[in-house]
């Protein structure tokens, strides 16, 4: 499983590239703060209900939680499934709000 960090993927974005995001962390969570993922939680990914992200298995997918942890089996169950290139978003959302707040 690949990684990435918060200031690689800060520095990306506001460079304007577009990234594939994946927020799989729960409803509630995603609601109180986000940075422009589409919200996939892990236990739908677990069940393999990965429709929503299907088209992406070539491209770069940038999972994300809380801390790092539930994106990263997230990460390893999509490689299970076939995706090429994701990545884990080292320290997660917690990281993050550390280092930029809770802005995008």
């Amino acid at each position: 499983m690949q990684t990435i960090t918060v200031q690689e993927l800060k520095q990306r974005l506001d460079a304007g590239e577009n990234i594939h995001l994946v927020d799989v962390r729960e409803p509630y969570e995603n609601a109180e703060f986000n940075i422009g993922g589409i919200l996939l939680p892990v236990g739908e990914i677990r069940n393999m209900q990965t429709e929503t992200i299907d088209d992406w298995k070539d491209d770069e997918v940038v999972l994300y939680c809380r801390s790092g942890n539930r994106s990263g089996q997230a990460a390893l169950i999509l490689e299970q499934l076939g995706y090429q290139n994701v990545k884990n978003l080292v320290g997660g959302m917690l990281a993050w709000q550390e280092n930029f707040g809770a802005g995008k």
